[in-house]
């Protein structure tokens, strides 16, 4: 078991920013808008109709498949209308707009604790699907799915990722710094289902208070133990905690459990645990609002819905003599640009990274021709060749790109795009390739050809 894993670079920070602002609750007051594709796998099915009274906790959206999850509304008012409403991808999407009506009153109080010991891994499971909750620090796989492998028993890994490598996020900090014993409760929750499982706590060493906090929390149980991982872009990607910590690389086609590990964010865990013991779904999470044209960069325990304007705005919006020049939902390595603040927190928003300079557009008017230096493939965390990867996506070559260079491996990190001297963006052309290549698949199997 090592600290850290292959590859990997070292960018600024900018965590100074925020890492130090205590996790605060925000009650918006404007409509919530919930998107029906939360998660991956297949969109949510409505419910409710408009006109339709719903309190906060309440499922709107029911999951429509296995690979799928409820959506539960996060205030209490009317259904306002079930409509198209622009998202974070920049795509018009189906969604339920709630009218708040400022009370947030909720269906249940959840504080009656129900003991572990009393349920049933099946009620456990159930309990986690009825709550609506998705990884809450990568794509938004349904939870209650990961947690149904196919050899329970071959499960010797749980993993709580408190990583929180991305540049500017601080709220998975802080939260393990104030709730720990709530991420521990989680944890022991999961472990229940994997008896042959050994829980790891995975955080970076420049996150000192939390590690004390999850060490305290964990102090006396068997099966749990924190790890103080290297500090290292990208330490908190699933498959680089799988090799730092069990040693294995695998395959794209592969899931962690597969190779006897479970990996969740310490923000899923929390919601676990508190779905389990009280029933509690997963209507609020953590966020980090930052950057350096933010007024006062802040850490939010948001409710799911609200605005990007609304939660600027909470921050005191634009710093003073500072010019908003993007918005990215999530950090900037793997973050994405926004085109308007007019769009709601999902389940899997962990940031609004408000930037005062656009490092893209200033690579862009420096790139050159590829300098052959191989960084690329140095910094690689899935141990692939960059370079020759974009050379065959210049030639069209996409049997070479996908069988010969795996590039479906690809997790899109940005490690790659960061350390080149060319400034080539290599990433994004990664990404583009990866979404063509899948689509030209699933069109493949849905006519009932080879995939």
């Amino acid at each position: 078991m090592k600290d850290t894993f292959r590859g990997g670079v070292h960018p600024r920070g900018h965590k100074e920013l925020s890492r130090e602002m205590p996790l605060r609750a925000y009650n918006p007051v404007g409509d919530l808008v919930f998107p029906l594709a939360q998660h991956i796998g297949k969109p949510a099915k409505p419910i409710v109709i408009k006109g339709d009274p719903v309190l906060a906790g309440q499922c709107i959206a029911e999951a429509d498949g296995f690979v799928s999850a409820n959506i539960i509304c996060s205030c209490s008012g009317k259904v306002k209308a079930i409509e198209k409403r622009r998202t974070i991808a920049g795509t018009m999407q189906e969604c339920i707009v709630v009218e708040n009506d400022g009370q947030f009153t909720a269906v249940e109080a959840y504080t009656e604790r129900e003991e572990l010991s009393s349920l049933s891994n099946e009620e456990i499971i159930a309990r986690v699907k009825n709550a609506g909750i998705i990884g809450l620090g990568g794509a938004g796989f349904p939870t209650h799915v990961k947690l149904m492998p196919k050899v329970p028993l071959g499960i010797r890994f749980v993993i709580a990722n408190g990583a929180e490598c991305e540049p500017y996020l601080t709220c998975n900090d802080q939260l393990m710094r104030s709730s720990a014993k709530g991420i521990l409760e989680g944890m022991e929750v999961v472990l229940k289902l994997f008896p042959n499982a050994e829980g790891i706590v995975a955080i970076e060493s420049n996150k000192p208070e939390a590690i004390a906090a999850m060490q305290k929390a964990v102090n006396g149980h068997p099966r749990i133990r924190v790890l103080k991982m290297r500090t290292k872009y990208p330490q908190g990607g699933e498959r680089s905690l799988i090799k730092a910590i069990a040693g294995i690389d695998y395959p794209i086609n592969k899931l962690p459990a597969d190779v006897g590990c479970i990996v969740s964010n310490v923000g899923t865990l929390y919601a676990i645990g508190r779905a389990v013991h009280y029933r509690e779904p997963l209507f609020r999470h953590v966020l980090t609002v930052t950057g350096e044209a933010i007024a006062v960069p802040r850490n939010f325990i948001v409710r799911d819905g609200t605005s990007f304007a609304e939660l600027i705005e909470a921050c005191g919006g634009i710093r003073e003599g500072k010019e908003a020049v993007k918005v990215l939902s999530g950090g900037p390595m793997m973050g994405i640009a926004v085109g308007t603040t007019d769009v709601p927190v999902t389940k899997t928003t962990n940031a609004i990274t408000v930037l005062a300079e656009d490092a893209v557009e200033l690579a862009e008017k420096q790139m050159t021709a590829c300098l052959h230096c191989g960084r690329c493939t140095t910094v690689c965390p899935s141990g692939l060749m960059p370079q020759m990867m974009a050379d065959a996506i210049t030639a069209g070559d996409m049997e070479r790109y996908e069988n010969k260079l795996h590039g479906l491996d690809c997790v899109a990190c940005g490690s790659c795009t960061y350390i080149c001297p060319a400034k080539r963006p290599l990433t994004q052309a990664f990404k583009q390739t990866k979404a063509e290549l899948m689509a030209k698949k699933r069109a493949a199997a849905a006519a009932g050809g080879k995939q």
